[in-house]
């Protein structure tokens, strides 16, 4: 799949903005602060609607305007389709496909994959489970709309679980057998999450090791280990276990909303002993397993967004991400950077055809 156009219209700092686009690289360039990173936040928007530093829809609005769009033009198995995605301040986001609005915005993932690589993600290592659990969700989102419904529905029915005992504990009373009416669906959708997550994890773990072996020369070795309290029980033992707990707390303890994953090297864990540099080439193989994966399971060759990414690299490692850019064919990319000259040798080297917009 292929951007051919984006558009905006009061996005964030940009009042109106057109690009027509290489079908292979495309640069953003200028210095901090012009926006660059927001034009990949808008191609993000066109693949997942919604932005991938966290910001609200509200928020991404041009300060003093009502409203902003994202249009893009996507080549898809030879014919042109349009998405747009328009936020007002007064009303609901509206995602169309060929001026057809979803009924649902869900049903629009996974139609145009995508992967990014920014400095954001270091809060991946440096962060709670919460940020982990969030990426492995996207990322089996995209590939599997199954996987997003069940998820859909386990956070509804914890969310609903967690209100009744906050209900119990403001009134003072206790019902175990109303609160058993959420036991069923708990079990149902969150044993389907779990499994799904271990089998993409462990299937993953191998490409991530071998693309940083590349990156790092061999030099340091990595893993990933999925963390959840179903390894060691069912979720129906897990609820029962922790209801005495799960009532004095008033919320749900224990279950696939407190799973994590586990990065490492060398054997401790990666946020106390790797450099900078070694996370960010870790990302990077995680996020191009990422790629592997989607590419696999659905067919889909994602668009890559490196957004500041040759930041912390030193020139060996660039050379090796260069090099697996090349040989594993990863489709259209776009790439932000703050100097002209870094980005015109890079694409030299990548060695296909581009197009550098210098931001200002």
């Amino acid at each position: 799949m292929i951007i051919r156009k984006l558009s905006l219209i009061n996005f964030k700092n940009h009042p109106e903005q057109h690009f027509e686009f290489s079908a292979q690289i495309n640069c953003f360039v200028g210095n901090n602060g012009v926006g660059k990173t927001n034009i990949l936040d808008a191609l993000h928007y066109l693949s997942v609607a919604k932005s991938f530093l966290g910001n609200t829809d509200l928020n991404n609005i041009k300060t003093n305007e009502d409203f902003f769009a994202i249009e893009g033009e996507i080549f898809d198995d030879e014919k042109d389709i349009i998405i747009k995605i328009q936020q007002p301040k007064d009303a609901k986001k509206l995602v169309k496909k060929n001026d057809k609005s979803y009924n649902r915005i869900a049903d629009h993932i996974g139609f145009l994959p995508s992967v990014i690589i920014s400095p954001y993600d270091s809060n991946l290592i440096s962060d709670a489970g919460e940020s982990r659990r969030k990426f492995l969700d996207s990322m089996i989102s995209q590939t599997d709309s199954d996987y997003l419904f069940n998820l859909i529905q386990y956070q509804k029915t914890v969310q609903q679980r967690n209100a009744l005992l906050k209900n119990f504990a403001k009134n003072r009373y206790f019902d175990s057998e109303s609160l058993e009416i959420y036991d069923e669906p708990l079990t149902k959708f969150g044993t389907r999450i779990f499994e799904k997550r271990r089998h993409f994890t462990n299937l993953m773990i191998p490409f991530i090791q071998n693309y940083y072996r590349i990156i790092s020369h061999d030099n340091e070795e990595v893993s990933v280990q999925y963390k959840s309290d179903l390894l060691d029980t069912n979720f129906s033992n897990l609820l029962a276990q922790n209801l005495e707990k799960d009532r004095v707390l008033t919320y749900t303890s224990k279950g696939i909303h407190k799973d994590d994953l586990a990065f490492e090297m060398n054997g401790s864990a990666m946020r106390k002993t790797a450099s900078q540099g070694q996370q960010k080439s870790f990302l990077i193989a995680l996020k191009l397993s990422q790629m592997n994966r989607i590419k696999e399971l659905t067919g889909k060759t994602p668009i890559l967004l490196l957004d500041d990414i040759f930041d912390k690299l030193d020139d060996s490692r660039v050379t090796q991400l260069i090099e697996l850019v090349n040989q594993e064919h990863f489709g259209q990319i776009f790439i932000t950077d703050t100097s002209k000259e870094r980005t015109e040798n890079v694409v030299k080297r990548i060695n296909e055809e581009n197009k550098i917009f210098e931001i200002l």
